[in-house]
């Protein structure tokens, strides 16, 4: 049984975060999300962290069978709804779990996403280390951060640099005999901070982008 872990971003936090305003997203997929998953070919997917499950349902619309997992009940029951109210609610399956304690099921999913999952760097190895044991040989793993070199700027993200992480250092920690690196870079983009991320205005903000390949 998962046992509560004591720490500041826990299931309370993001209820109450969730719980104190209307939809805190844009309600649209992630834009490295849209590039890298487009070209491949639907199968199953885990979308770790999954909020108000804007990406899982782009994704099930797309013909994936989706599990979308996040420890806040509130963001989970807004993205039922938002399945729901497209009639994709068959295709995704959303699952509690706070994911410092979870393990999914190891080769299972032809995709595991994490968008912008920002966390203390040992807990953060840990869990992709566990998404990365989820994919299935053949699979592909994205990982997606707000890059460090946004800390300081104009884009309000969140406190302390050891909550981020490049992308060329999450591939030097994947096992070259078992995953090939298409994509280990930085992105531009143009963002206008829905979710209370900065003003409102648009900056220009800076993705890091891992997409992997399990080999078979």
């Amino acid at each position: 049984m998962e046992q509560p872990v004591n720490r500041q971003f826990d299931e309370s936090y993001w209820d109450k975060r969730y719980g104190s305003h209307g939809n805190i997203w844009s309600g649209e997929p992630n834009p490295q999300l849209v590039a890298e998953a487009s070209p491949l070919p639907p199968g199953s997917a885990l979308d770790v962290g999954c909020g108000e499950g804007a990406d899982a349902v782009w994704l099930a619309g797309r013909g994936w069978r989706v599990t979308g997992v996040d420890i806040s009940s509130v963001a989970l029951e807004r993205a039922a709804a938002h399945a729901a109210g497209l009639a994709l609610a068959g295709s995704v399956t959303w699952e509690h779990h706070d994911l410092l304690l979870w393990t999914p099921p190891a080769g299972s999913f032809g995709l595991v996403s994490a968008q912008f999952m920002h966390l203390p760097q040992a807990e953060r190895e840990e869990i992709f280390a566990r998404l990365a044991a989820a994919v299935a040989p053949g699979g592909a793993l994205l990982l997606v951060g707000h890059s460090p070199s946004d800390e300081d700027s104009g884009a309000r993200r969140p406190h302390g640099a050891d909550l981020f992480f490049t992308a060329a250092e999450v591939a030097a920690a994947l096992d070259p005999n078992l995953w090939e690196v298409p994509v280990a870079e930085t992105r531009a983009r143009s963002d206008s901070g829905h979710g209370g991320w900065h003003s409102g205005e648009n900056v220009t903000v800076h993705d890091e982008v891992l997409l992997a390949l399990r080999r078979g």
